[in-house]
């Protein structure tokens, strides 16, 4: 019998087959959320990132790191699961000094790096889809002392939805371009279990922001949270 193939991968197949491989402006602002311009920007990450090194884990089409090396000249490196997606990062993005994309597993590539960061994120990315015991350990590893997590997950409560009980995974879905629906395990927590994962591993959260479109979401959608390395 064949694998399943990954959710992540037939949605890099759609996304790519839909535009073209060209190069792109780097977008003016940070996005933590679906809503373009709802919530804070890039400064979640720090006031001054010029020089500083930050890690997106889960880094899809590379908006994000673009506009971090473009606009904040921070050397900015993007890690994605589905080397396509870092395919078509690199053609998008790939001409912005400073924006860096790997293919590989994020807590893989955490343990093989040979530096600290200075920040690392995840906007709907690795956070919430790999064991959290696993990830945020390896990630308190690669931070550097004051270094700061910044995290943003669907929130457990979205939809009449509620959080997680226990630390175990649940299914969820994740919505394919062609709208068709493909299951998903995804670890839903309210800001008191994060807290308490971060804490286990040397993190303090610093901010928790429950997100959600005024006019169109009766429910706080995006759960964004920063943590600092104590």
């Amino acid at each position: 019998m064949l694998a399943p193939v990954s959710p992540w991968y037939v949605h890099a197949v759609q996304r790519f087959a839909a535009g073209p491989a060209q190069a792109l402006p780097a977008p003016t602002r940070m996005e933590w959320s679906t809503h373009p311009g709802l919530g804070p920007g890039a400064e979640t990450l720090g006031r001054d990132l010029c020089r500083k090194r930050v890690l997106e884990l889960g880094c899809g089409s590379g908006r994000n790191v673009a506009h971090l090396a473009k606009h904040h000249q921070a050397r900015a490196i993007g890690v994605d699961l589905v080397g396509l997606q870092v395919r078509r990062a690199r053609s998008h993005y790939g001409h912005i000094a400073g924006a860096t994309f790997a293919a590989g597993h994020a807590l893989h590539h955490l343990q093989a790096a040979s530096h600290t960061f200075d920040a690392i994120y995840s906007v709907f990315g690795a956070v919430g889809l790999v064991a959290p015991e696993l990830l945020l350990a390896a990630i308190s590893r690669r931070l550097g002392p004051g270094g700061v997590l910044a995290f943003s997950v669907p929130h457990p409560a979205r939809a009449g939805r509620h959080p997680s009980t226990d630390d175990r995974p649940r299914e969820d879905y994740v919505t394919m371009p062609d709208h068709r629906r493909l299951p998903i395990a995804r670890w839903e927590f309210d800001a008191r279990r994060w807290g308490a994962h971060l804490t286990r591993n040397g993190l303090r959260i610093t901010s928790v922001l429950e997100l959600r479109h005024p006019r169109r979401d009766p429910w706080p959608t995006t759960l964004l949270i920063t943590a600092r390395k104590r």
